[in-house]
């Protein structure tokens, strides 16, 4: 079996990488051990977000006396949400699939490693077969990541993939990590129900890395919630001995000891990449700290052989992933793609109010020596969000003071993670805020937060 490009793995950066490359003129074959799509559409991004909607439609209920309705009885149901929730992945996988019989690529199921330059063994149910292949892109993606005092047994301490799929629905969880996979379980379980805590090893509490105002905007919301949030605190064991888990947490600054009694300890510190026994060593591929090495269009050191998404450096996102796919197979197929700009990668959180960020936080422009204007809009000023019922939440824009060029940009609120794509956008296209000032946004949106933000930067703000 003779290829042009082959692919090992079929997440959101191998299977777009086999559509562009088929697209391209190009004979492909994609390897898969387990179901088309991968981690995030069969155990991350589509089946938390159907998980998520489901808490946002329950959260509704919840408070339909706020927008005049009145509802009876009502109650979550956990295995039929659950339930809906793989049905959606499910769905999406069968999408892969028909995606890749209209263009014509080979998939063959089993564990890929490389033997040689330009061949591929496959391992399935014991049996094997190689493949020859000029190009051969690894796309093997990462998994739930463990801790030493914090092994993963599926049961008591769970990761990502079992939290969607659980058989019960726990009365108490603790979440360890408060970045974007510990902030969306701990909403949609707290909304259905769940006590939960959220241990976060770092300072700045909930999403770590956005800027520090919309951190503090997440802990306001999430303690109105009633979601414990223990920052600057590490989990130095967890006692699974008993019916019940206690795990025992340490104040960072105090060293004051705490114990907390929960039914399951959800890890949410990371993920760690699937690069052992693909044969990496063994064909001298260079890596480092778990990720291989790569130039700006994803070639190792190996002549022939390349790697995307969570293998290599740079954000662990979907998203990405698809960009360095398109990326690397037009550079194979003799185009003149650019190289991904890393500083204009969107970054979305799923929970309620959403977060969705881009560029400098305020503290790392002016860290990188900018002088910067500052625009807040809040939702309570929004005229859409206040008719939503969802006021909670600002926008937040940086622009460089010299030249008007659009640094970053920082939102937290209802559907923000639709919103940023303009932001995205107008910098691409080197978009001034003055420019965005000027851009005439449609009214009742929340989406015009973003022009009364910028505006605020100049001075400009209509309505507040």
């Amino acid at each position: 079996m003779k290829f042009d490009i082959a692919i090992i793995g079929s997440g959101p950066g191998g299977y777009v990488a086999a559509i562009r490359a088929a697209q391209l003129g190009q004979k492909v074959a994609i390897i898969e051990r387990e179901s088309l799509g991968g981690i995030c559409l069969n155990w991350g991004c589509i089946p938390t977000k159907a998980l998520l909607k489901s808490a946002q439609v329950f959260e509704y209920i919840n408070h339909a006396e706020d927008f005049g309705i009145e509802v009876g009885k009502h109650k979550a149901d956990f295995d039929k949400i659950i339930q809906r929730s793989r049905s959606v992945a499910d769905g999406m996988s069968k999408g892969v699939q028909f995606l890749m019989k209209k263009n014509k690529i080979e998939v063959i199921t089993g564990s890929g490693k490389l033997k040689k330059p330009g061949v591929i063994e496959v391992e399935n149910d014991g049996k094997k077969q190689e493949i020859e292949a000029d190009h051969i892109i690894i796309a093997t993606g990462g998994r739930s990541k463990e801790l030493p005092n914090l092994e993963i047994d599926g049961e008591k301490i769970i990761g990502y993939r079992e939290a969607m799929s659980l058989s019960k629905q726990p009365k108490r969880m603790v979440i360890v990590g408060a970045g974007a996979i510990g902030a969306e379980f701990a909403y949609f379980y707290n909304t259905i129900g769940t006590e939960v805590t959220i241990v976060e090893f770092l300072e700045q509490g909930l999403l770590p890395r956005e800027d520090a105002d919309i951190s503090k905007e997440l802990a306001r919301a999430f303690k109105k919630k009633g979601i414990k949030v223990l920052a600057n605190t590490s989990v130095d064991k967890v006692d699974t001995k008993g019916k019940e888990l206690n795990v025992t947490v340490k104040d960072r600054k105090t060293g004051k000891e705490d114990t907390i009694e929960c039914d399951v300890v959800l890890s949410a510190v990371g993920i760690s990449t699937n690069i052992e026994g693909i044969g990496l060593e063994e064909l001298g591929i260079k890596s480092d700290k778990g990720l291989i090495s790569v130039d700006p269009f994803y070639r190792t050191n190996v002549k022939g052989i390349y790697a995307i998404g969570d293998v290599v450096m740079g954000p662990a996102l979907a998203h990405v992933a698809s960009a360095e796919g398109i990326i690397c197979v037009e550079k194979i197929s003799g185009e003149n793609p650019q190289p991904l700009d890393y500083q204009n990668i969107p970054s979305c959180t799923y929970c309620h109010p959403e977060v969705a960020s881009v560029g400098y936080t305020e503290a790392a422009a002016k860290e990188a020596g900018f002088e910067i204007k500052v625009g807040k809009f809040p939702y309570s000023a929004s005229g859409k969000a206040s008719a939503a019922g969802h006021k909670e939440g600002f926008v937040k824009v940086i622009y460089d003071a010299k030249y008007g060029e659009w640094l970053g940009a920082h939102l937290i609120g209802e559907n923000v993670t639709e919103m940023i794509a303009e932001v995205v956008a107008a910098r691409k296209l080197e978009t001034t805020g003055h420019e965005i000032i000027k851009a005439v946004h449609p009214h009742p949106t929340m989406s015009e937060a973003i022009m009364e933000a910028s505006a605020a930067a100049y001075g400009e703000v209509i309505h507040i």
